[in-house]
């Protein structure tokens, strides 16, 4: 062998051994990309009543959010719960209040999207105190729907597909008690859009009867929409977790901690208390994916 082959040949050993030694490093860098630490926060919330109004209740939650993590908060105006999921999905939102179904659907689209929070409420009218709630079947008071087999063959109004009261718990729960799909047993099912939607439609004879969450129909009685005495309640599901807060978890993990510990330390200051008022709420909780499992039961 002369000495310019024995030459090529240890820089091809040379070339190859660098090779080797760097492809665990490009596969780690693959494997973990950068986290993500944006300028602007984008919050949304599902549609639940008037947004603009329930966005000015969040005011001061978002006002400190901005304080803490230095960040500029903007909000995305929401058209229905499934467009929070995909907003979420398509990384145009980050933070965001979803449903209790909404978030299951949205997490088995993407692992990414956690739960870290959620209402703790006050006891006020037929919503119980504490981070859970129920989906009741409202009538009008004066109606001659009084009892649920009075309910057969008439108008329901449901809230959204993907609202966890004012759809699944209906669809999957009251459907399996009555022995009957919704659409056998009412002459006509109909989406309102709205929890607050749902409540009118059934003062103003639109519907005959309506599915919706107990603190939401305790918000529309609160901001003067209805009356607590405007109507029967005929139903109530048993006991769901609240409403989650949720994140994206390719947001750098210590912008991730300020998030959280913002909506979850909110009761220690005057402006978190203002809006916990705002929501009638004593505080928020830590929640974890788990605590909806009952949905994802439910789901089945």
């Amino acid at each position: 062998m002369t000495p310019k082959t024995t030459m090529r040949r240890h820089s091809l050993l040379a070339l190859a051994a660098a090779a080797l030694l760097a492809a665990p490093a490009a596969r780690a860098q693959t494997a973990t990309p950068a986290c993500e630490d944006p300028k602007v926060l984008r919050f949304s919330l599902i549609p639940t009543q008037d947004t603009v109004r329930e966005l000015t209740y969040y005011k001061p939650i978002l006002d400190l959010l901005a304080k803490n993590t230095g960040k500029k908060i903007e909000f995305y105006m929401p058209t229905s719960y499934s467009s929070v999921v995909e907003a979420l999905l398509g990384k145009w939102v980050d933070v965001a209040g979803l449903g209790p179904e909404s978030y299951c659907i949205a997490r088995k689209k993407d692992p990414t999207i956690e739960v870290f929070g959620t209402y703790s409420r006050k006891a006020d009218g037929v919503q119980q105190a504490g981070p859970g709630y129920t989906s009741v079947l409202i009538t009008r008071k004066g109606s001659k729907f009084t009892t649920i087999a009075s309910l057969k063959g008439s108008v329901l109004a449901l809230v959204d597909p993907a609202s966890t009261s004012g759809a699944l718990i209906p669809e999957k729960v009251f459907a399996k008690e009555v022995k009957l799909p919704l659409k056998d047993y009412f002459s006509k099912v109909a989406f309102s859009g709205g929890h607050d939607l749902s409540c009118l439609a059934v003062v103003e004879g639109k519907a005959d009867a309506a599915f919706v969450a107990s603190h939401r129909l305790m918000e529309a009685v609160n901001a003067g929409k209805v009356k607590l005495d405007d109507f029967n309640i005929l139903w109530a599901s048993p006991r769901l977790p609240q409403d989650p807060f949720v994140f994206r978890t390719t947001l750098c993990e210590p912008l991730r901690a300020k998030i959280a510990e913002t909506f979850l330390s909110v009761d220690q200051n005057p402006d978190g208390r203002k809006y916990l008022e705002n929501i009638r709420s004593e505080r928020i909780v830590k929640m974890t994916d788990a605590d909806y499992d009952l949905i994802r039961e439910v789901a089945k």
